[in-house]
């Protein structure tokens, strides 16, 4: 069998796994993320991401975090982020968020998409955004640490204007404030 056959297998093998793993039930779902570890690529991400906003079930939470977080293709970021900025996922937004800081994928391109979602969310969202910001590597881009900057000054006006955040909320934009200048530094 060439490799032009095998990867049509392969492709094969993933719809039929994500039809599992749509199905709601709680073995076909268990088994089909721990196949799609092994033959998934990034083109099953959106449906683990679409199973997962329709999961009913408590006990394989753990399944979903666990592919995302093992998610290591560099070119995964931006399928990631694109689920993240839909608001057809707000549901699983933070969870999703949460799964990043800890990633081994380098989302250091997409540092004015955290800032800007710290800024416009609320506060479980912003401090998942900190913790992603705190823990990437770099190296940044220097117009998304000016971008992400001026994100930040704009918010900082918006608030002088008229306060619409908490406090706890305020905090976490200053830190990621006094991340961003650090950057800046560099």
């Amino acid at each position: 069998m060439g490799s032009a056959e095998r990867e049509i297998e392969r492709q094969r093998k993933v719809k039929v796994i994500l039809k599992d793993i749509a199905s709601g039930e709680v073995k076909k779902i268990v088994n089909g993320i721990k196949s799609l570890k092994v033959s998934g690529d990034d083109s099953s991400i959106i449906g683990v991401a679409d199973a997962w906003l329709n999961n009913k079930h408590d006990v394989v939470e753990k399944e979903f975090l666990s592919f995302f977080g093992d998610i290591k293709t560099s070119t995964s970021s931006d399928i990631i982020m694109d689920i993240i900025n839909d608001q057809k996922y707000a549901k699983i937004q933070v969870a999703l968020l949460s799964t990043i800081w800890n990633s081994s994928v380098d989302y250091s391109k997409h540092l004015q998409n955290f800032v800007s979602l710290a800024l416009k969310s609320d506060f479980l969202t912003a401090f998942e955004c900190l913790t992603i910001i705190e823990n990437l590597e770099g190296p940044f881009d220097e117009n998304e640490v000016m971008e992400s900057d001026l994100l930040l000054i704009e918010f900082a006006k918006s608030q002088k204007e008229n306060k619409t955040e908490d406090d706890q909320k305020l905090h976490l934009i200053q830190e990621i404030g006094n991340l961003i200048n650090s950057m800046k530094m560099q």
